[in-house]
């Protein structure tokens, strides 16, 4: 019983972290964290979790990164890389280099200087997105190429880490032939999904694939459609746990599998006789599983894992400011610069750009439980520097967007505004 006495506190701390989410306009991810590790430090929940709360956590992660993935319109998103990959681009690969350096400055250990540097590449994109529709620019220009930029920082940053936990954990050589292993493991992997999305998912097969018996004439949808579609969320959410379990095989983390099962699933494999409503029914129904009761297990989890000792805090104070306000920096400095050279943006948006590529959670937290708890790469002061630094920079995006607003309005008002054509005139659309 001691597991379900557990998981009730779990859900309780879910349930009001929901509600100081909404009252403090925060990620929900942040409350859930510090629930967790509240939790701990008072006795409710014990140090070591009970096997069925860890597994129920793992479960958590892999259901999260599917719905991230899930949510992405692929085809929308091919259509904005030409105007956000210098923004992905500059925008990962300056963080990446902060953290790496800042770490290597205090830890003098390539491992962990690594990791610190990963986890702090993937932007938290649905903070921003919250943080933007609740002012009003949810639907924005600055949104798109967010999302567009956040989405291909988090496929590069499960590409390393696909790549680099291997080698950090010492479960790979790092030899020229070692790494040329694991990358040829990742290609291979990458290839098998793209074969999946290209040829064996779709219902219409192209080429000579159209020709392998069965598979040639049964795509994707023909199972989705299966009993109406009342099995598609069983569907996805296998093709999800296989797809992880086939990272796994490959030596990866299963969430990296989930994530590009989701990505590679298309709205029109739900669009089979008169129901256009199957896409949007099992992404609601996915999203409440993610984010409602099963994903949030995860975060709690995870904050359980940050047991209070005060002089462990003492000491990284100078850990996470410097941390903290070097990412910052260099944080909205890249993705800024990035947007008004390679995106076209003028400066204010290009600056709105920079302040929603701050946010730090999901992704980040993969990534910590992977090389602190799972692989015990990272140090404990890491492990806590990390913490609370993506806590201040999660803080500074719903802040800073509020605070940018009026200039970045200002300039859209100067710029976009659409003037009524007269007998001689012409729209003038920014």
């Amino acid at each position: 019983m001691h597991a379900m006495t557990s998981l009730a506190l779990i859900w309780t701390a879910v349930f009001l972290a929901t509600i100081a989410a909404r009252w403090t306009r925060l990620t929900p991810v942040l409350w859930f964290l510090f629930f967790g590790a509240v939790m701990v430090n008072t006795g409710l929940l014990p140090e070591h979790a009970d096997p069925f709360i860890a597994g129920f956590a793992e479960l958590g992660i892999i259901v999260i990164m599917f719905a991230i993935g899930f949510e992405e319109d692929t085809s929308k998103f091919i259509d904005s890389i030409k105007k956000s990959w210098g923004i992905a681009f500059f925008g990962g690969v300056a963080p990446f280099t902060a953290a790496f350096f800042v770490a290597d400055y205090f830890w003098h250990d390539l491992n962990i200087s690594l990791m610190c540097g990963l986890t702090m590449t993937a932007t938290a994109v649905s903070l921003t997105m919250v943080s933007l529709h609740s002012e009003g620019l949810g639907q924005s220009k600055v949104a798109s190429r967010i999302m567009t930029s956040a989405l291909l920082d988090d496929i590069a940053s499960l590409a390393l880490l696909a790549v680099l936990v291997p080698i950090a954990s010492g479960t790979a050589a790092v030899t020229p032939v070692g790494i040329a292993l694991i990358m040829g493991k990742s290609v291979l992997f990458f290839l098998i999904i793209s074969l999946l999305g290209a040829w064996i998912f779709p219902h219409k097969p192209k080429g000579w694939f159209r020709k392998v018996p069965f598979l040639g004439h049964v795509g994707i949808a023909s199972i989705l459609k299966f009993g109406k579609g009342e099995h598609a969320t069983l569907t996805v959410l296998l093709m999800a746990v296989l797809i992880g379990l086939l990272a796994h095989e490959f030596g990866f983390h299963p969430a990296v599998g989930a994530f590009m099962a989701g990505l590679i699933l298309k709205q029109e494999y739900f669009h089979f006789g008169n129901n256009t409503k199957s896409h949007k029914q099992t992404s609601q129904i996915i999203d409440n599983v993610a984010f409602s009761w099963l994903g949030p297990v995860f975060f709690v989890h995870l904050g359980a894992q940050i047991i209070f000792m005060p002089d462990v805090l003492m000491a990284i104070i100078p850990h996470v400011i410097a941390m903290t306000l070097i990412l910052a920096v260099a944080q909205v400095a890249s993705a800024s610069i990035a947007a008004r050279y390679t995106g076209g943006m003028r400066w204010p948006g290009a600056m709105m750009i920079g302040f929603g590529m701050l946010g730090r959670a999901e992704l980040a937290c993969v990534v910590m439980d992977i090389a602190y708890t799972q692989n015990h790469i990272l140090p404990i002061e890491a492990f806590y520097t990390l913490m609370i630094t993506a806590f201040w920079l999660n803080l500074a995006v719903p802040i800073t967007i509020r605070l940018w607003k009026p200039v970045y309005k200002r300039d859209l008002n100067l710029h976009e505004r659409v003037v009524v054509p007269g007998p001689k005139d012409y729209s003038e659309i920014g």
